[in-house]
């Protein structure tokens, strides 16, 4: 928890506490469920909820916004920024049962009141969102396929509605149809830790 106060400075009481029960919380359901893979869930600080806050480092969504998160898994990056952005709402989606449902009561146990999750595969989510988020999903091609029709035409930030995603490693083939339009942004110039330093933030206006 010291490694996301480090880089979050102004977190309120509530924020505080909500990120602070985390640990216990996947510790928990990944002994039921295996959630985060073992050798990990001992750095879930860093790897999962720092990692997913990346994004909060990019861009600072306005109240209102409506946030996709994509193949959320247990719940990255959407739980954490619903934390950070508690006047936005995020839906969490994926296609595994079993992890939206740890997804969904982790949200209730903290008391996060802006995040509902759906068991469904990202063809038949029909919503629209101002913002797609997710993490090392599927190839860039692939999810623009399945999303562009998820993303709303009336702007509500700084930045165009479109993909927000948590990369690693060499990006150049999968970026290259998109090498006009795509920005990517080193997650190392944020934070200093060496595991951060082949993650990338990409981000694509749809």
């Amino acid at each position: 928890m010291q490694i996301i106060s480090k880089y979050f400075s102004s977190l309120t009481e509530t924020q505080t506490k909500q990120l602070s029960m985390l640990q216990d919380l996947y510790n928990d359901w990944n002994a039921k469920i295996n959630v985060i893979s073992r050798k990990d869930i001992q750095q879930l600080y860093e790897h999962h909820v720092l990692h997913s806050l990346a994004i909060a480092k990019f861009i600072s969504f306005k109240s209102g916004t409506n946030i996709l998160d994509f193949g959320t898994g247990g719940g990255f990056p959407g739980i954490p920024l619903a934390i950070l952005f508690p006047e936005c709402r995020f839906t969490l989606i994926d296609g595994t049962g079993k992890k939206v449902r740890v997804a969904q009561e982790v949200a209730t146990t903290i008391g996060l009141k802006n995040v509902e999750t759906k068991h469904i595969r990202g063809e038949e989510e029909k919503g629209k969102y101002d913002f797609v988020v997710s993490r090392a999903v599927m190839p860039l091609p692939e999810l623009i396929k399945i999303v562009r029709k998820n993303i709303a035409k009336q702007q509500k930030n700084v930045l165009p509605n479109g993909i927000i995603c948590l990369k690693g490693g060499s990006l150049a083939d999968e970026l290259k149809p998109f090498s006009n339009i795509v920005q990517v942004t080193e997650i190392s110039n944020w934070f200093t830790e060496e595991w951060f330093q082949t993650k990338q933030v990409v981000y694509l206006p749809l």
